[in-house]
C-alpha cells in the first residue's frame, strides 16, 4: 500500500478511500476541494498500486496498514474518513480499531452485509473477466468502463492499476468485502449515501442496519443513482454533500 497526502499535516486530517478497481486518482476532485483546510490522506491500496504488483490480502489488513499510517503520522486521530464501496467496507472497519478516533465517517454505496457464496463466484468471474480484457486493451470492455465505471479522463489511471492487478487478489477482495461487517455502536457522526439501482439495493439494507445500531447515522438516498455514481460521475456534488455534513457536526 502507498499513501498520497495533500495539504498541511498540521490541518486537521481526512481519510478518503477508494473501491475496488478505482485508481486513487478518482479522488482528485475532493482533494483540491479539502486540501486547503485538512490535511488530506489518500491510500492506493493494495493490488491497486500503479507502479508494481501488490497482492491484496483482506479488508482488515488494508484497515491494519491505514490504522498504522494514521497511528505514525497523526497520532490515530483524524476529523473524517471517508470510503467509497469497498473503501466504506475498509473505512467503517479502521474507525473501530483501537488507537483510532474519528469525528466522521462518511460510507458511500458500502456493501457492509454478506452475500451467497453463489453471487460471490459470480462476481469472481465477471471481475476477473474485466481485469482481463483491460489488460488486453479490449475496446469493448474500455467502453463499458467509461460508460458504466469512471469517466474517460479516469481510464489510464484504471488501466494502469488492470495491467497489475492479479486475480488471486480480485478472489480475496470479494470472499473479504462479502464476508460480513460487524455492526457496531461508533462514537462519531456517520453519513451513509447509496443509489437505488441495481446492486445498491444491498448498500440500503446496510445503511438501515448501521443506522439501527448507530442512531446518529444521516442516510441520504439518491433516487435513480447506480452503485459509485454520484462519487465517480458527479464528484463536485458529492463533495457538497459531504461538506454540508461535515459543517453540521462543526
Amino acid at each position: 500500500m502507498k499513501f498520497h497526502t495533500f495539504g498541511s499535516n498540521t490541518d486537521r486530517a481526512i481519510v478518503l478511500i477508494h473501491g475496488m478497481l478505482d485508481p486513487w486518482q478518482m479522488w482528485q476532485t475532493a482533494i483540491d476541494a479539502f486540501s486547503g483546510a485538512y490535511y488530506v490522506i489518500v491510500p492506493e491500496l493494495d493490488a491497486h498500486t500503479e507502479d508494481e504488483v501488490s497482492r491484496f490480502v483482506s479488508v482488515e489488513d488494508e484497515a491494519a496498514q491505514i490504522r498504522q499510517f494514521l497511528l505514525d503520522n497523526c497520532g490515530g486521530s483524524v476529523y473524517a474518513i471517508c470510503g467509497l464501496s469497498m473503501g466504506g467496507r475498509i473505512a467503517a472497519s479502521l474507525a473501530a480499531l483501537p488507537g483510532i478516533t474519528t469525528e466522521n465517517l462518511v460510507l458511500d454505496g458500502a456493501p457492509l452485509l454478506p452475500m451467497p457464496k453463489l453471487m460471490i463466484g459470480i462476481m469472481k468471474k465477471s471481475y476477473g473477466t474485466i481485469i482481463r480484457k483491460s489488460k488486453q486493451r479490449d475496446p469493448k470492455t474500455l467502453e463499458s468502463a467509461k460508460r458504466d465505471f469512471l469517466p474517460e479522463a479516469l481510464i489510464p489511471d484504471f488501466l494502469k492499476v488492470a495491467d497489475h492487478m492479479e486475480e488471486d487478489s480480485i478472489s480475496n477482495m470479494l470472499d473479504s468485502i462479502f464476508s460480513g461487517y460487524e455492526f457496531r455502536q461508533l462514537p462519531c457522526k456517520i453519513l451513509f449515501l447509496h443509489g437505488t439501482k441495481g446492486n445498491e439495493s444491498v448498500s440500503k439494507k446496510a445503511a438501515v442496519k448501521m443506522k439501527a445500531v448507530n442512531p446518529q447515522t444521516e442516510i441520504r438516498c439518491y433516487k435513480g443513482y447506480a452503485h459509485a455514481q454520484l462519487a465517480s460521475f458527479e464528484a463536485e456534488k458529492w463533495v457538497g454533500e459531504v461538506k454540508s455534513f461535515l459543517e453540521q457536526q462543526s
